[in-house]
């Protein structure tokens, strides 16, 4: 199989890290050291090589490192299927984060073109008992490592979104102010949906295809007031306006795709994943990520890079062991966090290993592996 692997890594700045190199063989990568030595920083830096604000949603002046304030730089050597590029991402004076691939200037969403990134977090584990919120912006990452333009459809839809609903908190009532917004909703709306309905029969696909030690989920996409989110942008566009009169009441658009919910069942025991025991919960989360793997090494050629911070919590040993082994099985470079290193153990040598430790506010990594 080809591969998606982060081969040299250059952080310079960037949050508890004056400056850090990882030089990386393709191996899964277990990284520990004592809670706030900025282990889960390095796992940030990785998930910026990809479209978006990464796995803390933080804006780009806030991640800099203080008190310097210099600004912060990422630099990849990344293998991407046959190819090789050098990236470049970076932000100067907390202005928006810049990118470069194999030194030219590009998009973001450029970056999803060559490297697929997938990520769990400890602020995840709740996903299934709080809003729907998490669970959109959860299932959209999803959605997006199969078909990158989803951003894009994502970020259009939510701009003319907010500029009808300044329309509606004004009372403005003058139609000629709302269809052309509306109509670019409706197309970027309906595209979001096609593609998350699309996400999740890959998903559902990869689950029923693979031996797991991990349970599957039965999932579902509901919306709000169990409205009928349709597939033709002409009949959302309609929608729209037979919702202007309700919307202007509350004040905000009460229809279309930001108000969907993901669902899911624990499909062994026909639980509801709100329902489940915390070890259920994230259990089932891990299950959806190895399962999102699966289909991206079918559809894009290789499986993506996952980042798993803090794995082990609420993971027996048994099925830790069970998920080091489905991810050396998928062949995925996963980098995965832990406290201690017996967390890992079981991973033996077919992992890399660096332990991460503070000295006087500054992170400093160091490379374990044989």
């Amino acid at each position: 199989m080809t591969t998606l692997v982060v081969k040299h890594l250059t952080l310079s700045h960037f949050r508890s890290h004056k400056a850090a190199r990882l030089s990386l063989d393709g191996r899964p990568v277990a990284i520990h050291g004592r809670n706030g030595a900025g282990k889960t920083n390095i796992l940030e830096a990785i998930s910026l090589l990809s479209p978006g604000r990464g796995l803390r949603g933080a804006k780009a002046e806030d991640i800099a490192r203080k008190p310097e304030a210099l600004g912060w730089k990422i630099k990849a050597v990344l293998q991407s299927l046959h190819q090789l590029h050098e990236v470049e991402t970076w932000s100067e004076g907390g202005a928006t984060r810049q990118v470069k691939i194999d030194d030219k200037p590009a998009p973001q969403v450029a970056l999803g073109r060559i490297a697929r990134v997938l990520w769990l977090v400890p602020s995840m584990d709740r996903l299934w008992t709080e809003g729907a919120e998490g669970r959109r912006k959860f299932l959209d990452r999803m959605t997006m490592s199969f078909e990158p333009s989803h951003a894009d459809a994502v970020l259009t839809y939510e701009k003319a979104m907010r500029e009808r609903n300044r329309l509606l908190k004004d009372g403005q009532r003058d139609a000629h102010w709302y269809h052309a917004l509306e109509v670019q909703m409706a197309r970027a709306g309906t595209q979001i949906h096609v593609n998350r309905l699309a996400a999740l029969a890959q998903l559902t696909s990869a689950q029923a295809e693979a031996e797991t030690a991990f349970p599957v989920a039965d999932l579902t996409l509901s919306h709000a007031d169990d409205f009928d989110m349709p597939h033709d942008e002409g009949i959302l566009t309609d929608a729209f306006e037979s919702s202007r009169p309700r919307d202007l009441m509350a004040g905000r658009t009460l229809i279309g795709p930001h108000r969907a919910d993901l669902g899911a069942i624990y499909a062994a025991k026909n639980v509801a994943a709100r329902d489940c025991s915390t070890g259920e919960q994230k259990a089932l989360l891990v299950s959806l990520i190895l399962a999102n793997g699966r289909a991206l090494a079918r559809e894009f050629g290789a499986p993506p890079i996952l980042l798993l911070d803090e794995v082990a919590a609420h993971l027996d040993a048994d099925r830790r062991a069970a998920l080091y082994d489905e991810i050396c099985a998928l062949g995925a470079q996963a980098f995965m966090t832990g406290t201690g290193p017996e967390l890992f153990d079981a991973l033996g040598t077919r992992a890399m290993y660096f332990e991460v430790s503070e000295v006087e506010g500054t992170s400093q990594v160091e490379d374990l592996s044989e």
